[in-house]
């Protein structure tokens, strides 16, 4: 079952918790490192009135996600005085303004006779003494991190009047072996680093994947015998598709907004320009026609632009068209070479790799390319990825290599879009080319 769905007809159906939300929480994350507001998150209960293992773990994951984000500081459960035994209890106040926080999160999970996972919870804003949120719902046991995950999102939206994204995933490359034998296969994680799965065996080499905009499928490169072919992968099945070979690819493909095409980059003739791909019909549509290299385009939110990177003005820089080929401009204008631009999820403004000085970069900028901001460096810096409600950014950085061939580790990290809050993302080996998926609600 879809828990926050659950969650929805609860609170909807049998007005058990409100669902107002007040300016005194609201967090302004736009620009600038914001000090991150105290918050309590108590350990959830069981019927009983005691925490539960299950309600401890439960807590735990919430807290950890919302310090993740940068915006939230968890009060540690030892300064807590009585918390509420059940959601329903009235929390006393007088317990908790002392403590700072402008929250409190408490709730109820247990596992039921049949062996179901039953979860409530309430988000009380301590400052005016006021429930503001809450639902329940039920749901399997294994689905424990993803329950977590989607309250920390509701507590997410309360606070900051955006959207979450801890109930998305993350699909990357993961690499092992020497740097002569390097084995690369898919793998997909939480966005969190848990719940870690291998999706191929490592047998064909595979490159950059990219989620769907349903989340359910992942595009992705496949090399066999040296010939990139582009597959789908279905999630849920496991099941691959094979879309077609394309031996003049230089960048891996990406889905439209609408989830109908793929475009991608081909070498054709001595030339590399961008190409669209009909997902129904296979058919391929050429969308620039230049001398230039023409490569790693992505498509704005809405579908109505594509950004992509050209060496047409003697450098490699950043250039947005429409999504029919036509109307090219130039926006990147500073010093350096840019790369892989991807469109934030919100529209305003566009993620890319920059080359400078002897090193790479992360950064932003604004969609007619002012407001540059560099946000992450280092000896390598590519990739970035965005966080579906567009405020967090994931890529992956590689280390240098030794005169004697070892180091060159190579890691995933995310930022927030302020330049603060840098954290790597831990995985079972080396990754890179990470892809963040949609919301999966």
């Amino acid at each position: 079952m879809m828990f926050l769905r659950l969650v929805i007809v609860v609170a909807a159906c049998f007005g058990l918790f409100g669902n107002i939300a007040h300016a005194q929480l609201r967090i302004d994350i736009t620009e600038g490192q914001v000090a991150p507001t105290p918050i309590a998150i108590a350990n959830f209960t069981g019927p009983d009135g005691v925490v539960s293992e299950v309600g401890k773990q439960i807590a735990q994951i919430i807290s950890e996600d919302l310090e993740s984000s940068g915006l939230f500081a968890p009060v540690d459960s030892a300064a807590f005085i009585e918390p509420p035994k059940a959601p329903s209890i009235r929390p006393n106040f007088t317990n908790w303004s002392p403590l700072g926080v402008k929250g409190l999160l408490v709730g109820s999970a247990y596992v039921d006779s049949a062996g179901m996972l039953q979860v409530e919870f309430v988000l009380w804003d301590v400052v005016i003494q006021r429930n503001i949120t809450g639902g329940g719902g039920n749901a399997d046991q294994n689905a424990i991190r993803r329950i977590s995950h989607q309250i920390a999102d509701f507590v997410y939206e309360e606070f900051t009047g955006d959207r979450g994204y801890f109930d998305t995933r993350v699909v990357y490359v993961a690499e092992s072996g020497s740097q002569s034998r390097r084995l690369k296969r898919l793998a997909i994680m939480d966005q969190d680093g848990h719940n870690h799965q291998f999706l191929t065996s490592g047998a064909d080499l595979v490159l950059t994947p990219r989620f769907s905009p349903t989340a359910n499928e992942i595009a992705y490169l496949n090399y066999f015998n040296d010939e990139p072919n582009v597959y789908l992968f279905e999630i849920a099945t496991g099941r691959t598709e094979r879309l077609g070979s394309f031996p003049g690819m230089t960048f891996a493909p990406r889905f439209a907004p609408s989830g109908d095409k793929l475009i991608m980059s081909l070498a054709q003739n001595g030339m590399t320009d961008i190409y669209e791909m009909d997902m129904r019909t296979q058919a391929i549509n050429r969308l620039t026609q230049s001398a230039s290299i023409d490569t790693s385009p992505s498509y704005s939110p809405d579908g109505s632009k594509i950004v992509f990177n050209s060496d047409r003005g003697g450098s490699q820089q950043l250039y947005v068209m429409d999504a029919d080929g036509a109307n090219v401009r130039r926006i990147s204008f500073n010093q350096g070479r840019y790369a892989t631009p991807v469109w934030s999820p919100r529209g305003d403004i566009i993620a890319f790799t920059k080359m400078a000085n002897g090193q790479f970069y992360i950064g932003v900028m604004n969609v007619d390319g002012s407001g540059e901001r560099l946000l992450a460096s280092g000896f390598l810096v590519e990739g970035p990825t965005w966080a579906p409600n567009g405020r967090v950014l994931m890529y992956f950085k590689q280390q240098p290599f030794e005169t004697d061939g070892s180091g060159g580790d190579t890691h995933v990290y995310r930022i927030d879009i302020t330049g603060f809050n840098e954290k790597r993302i831990i995985t079972p080996s080396d990754a890179s080319d990470p892809a963040w998926s949609p919301i999966l609600r």
